[in-house]
């Protein structure tokens, strides 16, 4: 049975209990409060829901991540970052990148970012826990993603490209600054062929709650603002 959040509370039912199918369906209702969400993460859960939706709580099984030292560059994206092709920022600015990630795509009717989302995501931001990554050509935001950062993990959660490999360029990027910043995992959340690509995998959600609890408090390297 689909357990109902109730504002007066931030208690979330155990990833055990998360629905086969759909896969992961853990909770739904609450809001999305910046405290709501820092615990949501910090359980091992993220909110996913379309326009007219009630709010919706996931934590799949298995979980998509990418590892550091496992990411995997083609020659192409290889040659544009020996290039130097883009330049990329970070936290720079949010509000642009997270809008652009929200804006429709071709391939997919409406968009999960919605206005309630976008301003969620911006109250994190600028709580220090929500973070972009820009990517430029002369001047222009071509690329880029945001997610969130706590201890020595980075949940990930969307990307947009305007420009050949810019959102890859950007990853790539960010993926550097976290294996030097002592980060261990990025969470991916739900594979695609635009992830695998990149070198991301599938890991059991136990041994995905076994990182957040190892990692979650410890501190990393990391700097933001460039």
């Amino acid at each position: 049975m689909l357990t109902w959040l109730q504002r007066n509370t931030l208690t979330f039912p155990p990833l055990e209990k998360a629905m086969r199918d759909p896969n992961g369906l853990l909770a739904a209702g609450g809001d999305l409060s910046a405290d709501r969400l820092i615990q949501a993460y910090r359980h091992g859960c993220f909110p996913w829901f379309s326009e007219g939706q009630p709010i919706l709580w996931w934590s799949p099984d298995p979980r998509t991540v990418l590892f550091p030292d496992e990411l995997h560059v083609s020659r192409s994206l290889a040659k544009l970052l020996r290039q130097q092709r883009y330049q990329v920022t970070f936290d720079q600015d949010f509000p642009a990148v997270i809008r652009a990630c929200a804006a429709p795509r071709d391939y997919a009717d409406g968009t999960w970012i919605t206005e309630a989302m976008q301003n969620a995501y911006l109250a994190l931001h600028q709580r220090g826990y929500a973070h972009s990554v820009e990517v430029w050509d002369q001047g222009e935001l071509v690329g880029g993603l945001y997610g969130l950062a706590m201890g020595q993990l980075f949940f990930g959660e969307s990307m947009f490209s305007r420009a050949d490999n810019a959102s890859k360029f950007g990853f790539a990027t960010l993926v550097k600054h976290l294996k030097d910043s002592g980060f261990v995992l990025i969470d991916c959340q739900m594979p695609t062929d635009h992830l695998h690509s990149l070198g991301a995998r599938a890991i059991p959600r136990r041994e995905f709650a076994r990182y957040l609890a190892q990692h979650l408090d410890q501190p990393s390297r990391a700097t933001w603002v460039c």
